[in-house]
């Protein structure tokens, strides 16, 4: 960050500032629009597309910006640009294709809708920066293929929890120990909530319903590990990971060493995890293992103990407040706060959340027919386990009991889906 603000306000000062666009005007964009437009030197939102044109336009507003304008073609949004006046559409396609958008930060939540406009981004040689675990925890290995094809960024988001973990776990890593482990603290973790549990809360902060869902029944957070997984090259101890609780309030630094299996964190190339109740929540941590006897001593002398694990942690995440910052790491210095490394590594499988039917339809993430589990992608693929980013419009073939695990088997897909080609493509690429 040191950096990328010195970078930033060279930008300013250059009159030659970095110009983005963004998918989705939800509550999240309309925070990462109010930041861009109003603190962040060398930085220009110059268009927002969101399905509803009244949503942009409303995002724009709520930043302080009277006067945007709306476009349907690629010209008039250019033209805008040149201009130094405000876009946004209904038409998402016309800021991947056009020439004077440099980065795109996308922030739906959404898979289907997603990831089209995301390739066509990167086919059009733009940064792409996800605040979308949904879509990355899908198909973030096979995008990434495609983003450094076209010499471009593809990454996820700093101040999202995967982000910042992301972050400590590259510091942990440049001084010398191995991360074993990469954590994320929840204050709440019930498979079975839905919108109507959850109405009052999202009404409370004015979020959407099923967003807030996704983060108590655990899918939100399966996708956050997920990538932070794929980023890392580790995996989880056991599906659904260990996700141990601990007296709300409990400070993280008295029970670290004690939460998960050793032989876990000691075997293979580490795992991803979660914990209840910890503080200081909402943060993440990072428990890392040093061999060497003398720097085992100065580790101790600093106040991180006698081992063998160590941990680092940071307090908080900032959301849509770092996300600009990562804008400027992509575009100003190619580099990517937290990204696929390869092949998949845990996947995100679909639960059921209650006794389904045959015959019935799975709703979307975060409503009320599943939630989601990680597990290892190696097993996921060998018992044909539904990814949970997929399931949605999917039709269930036979009865499926609470709590158990979908497969491709249990459903028909939808027709004709560009998500479904792209799970072809990625598996086959790996395979």
């Amino acid at each position: 960050m040191i950096i990328v603000d010195t970078a930033l306000r060279q930008r300013e000062e250059e009159g030659n500032p970095i110009r983005v666009g963004m998918i989705g005007a939800g509550f999240m964009g309309r925070g990462i629009a109010l930041q861009i437009l109003n603190y962040v030197p060398g930085m220009q939102l110059v268009a927002i597309a969101n399905r509803s044109t009244e949503g942009a336009e409303r995002a724009y507003r709520e930043a302080g910006v009277e006067d945007s304008r709306e476009v349907n073609s690629v010209s008039d949004l250019e033209n805008n640009i040149r201009s130094g006046k405000y876009s946004y559409t209904d038409k998402a396609e016309l800021l991947c294709e056009a020439d004077a958008v440099d980065a795109l930060i996308e922030v739906t939540g959404t898979v289907e809708y997603a990831v089209r406009h995301v390739l066509k981004a990167i086919d059009h040689k733009k940064h792409v920066i996800l605040m979308n675990a949904e879509l990355d925890g899908t198909l973030g290995p096979i995008l990434k293929t495609y983003a450094d094809k076209a010499g471009v960024v593809f990454t996820a988001s700093d101040g999202d929890q995967p982000g910042v973990e992301g972050n400590l776990y590259r510091f942990v890593r440049s001084i010398g120990l191995k991360p074993v482990l990469c954590g994320n603290i929840k204050g709440l973790h019930d498979p079975y909530r839905n919108p109507t549990t959850q109405e009052g809360f999202a009404k409370k902060w004015g979020q959407n319903p099923s967003m807030v869902t996704s983060f108590a029944d655990g899918t939100k957070i399966s996708f956050e590990q997920a990538i932070v997984a794929n980023a890392t090259g580790m995996g989880v101890g056991k599906r659904g990971m260990f996700g141990p609780s601990v007296e709300p309030g409990t400070p993280l630094k008295t029970v670290a060493n004690d939460l998960y299996p050793r032989e876990a964190l000691l075997e293979g190339d580490g795992i991803v995890d979660y914990v209840v109740g910890a503080e200081p929540g909402p943060g993440v941590f990072v428990l890392g293992t040093h061999d060497h006897p003398q720097q085992k001593h100065y580790l101790n002398l600093y106040k991180l103990g006698e081992g063998p694990f160590y941990l680092f942690y940071t307090p908080y995440h900032l959301c849509h407040f770092e996300v600009p910052l990562t804008v400027g790491r992509a575009v100003l210095f190619s580099d990517a706060a937290l990204a696929p490394a390869g092949e998949p590594r845990v996947e995100v499988i679909a639960a059921a959340k209650t006794d389904l039917r045959a015959g019935s339809t799975l709703d979307g993430l975060g409503c009320y027919t599943t939630y989601g589990l990680c597990e290892n992608y190696s097993v996921a693929r060998d018992r044909n386990l539904l990814p949970i980013g997929i399931a949605e419009g999917c039709r269930l073939k036979r009865d499926i009991g609470k709590d158990a695990c979908i497969t491709y088997d249990d459903v028909e897909l939808p027709e004709d889906r560009l998500c479904d080609r792209l799970r072809e493509e990625q598996e086959k690429y790996f395979a």
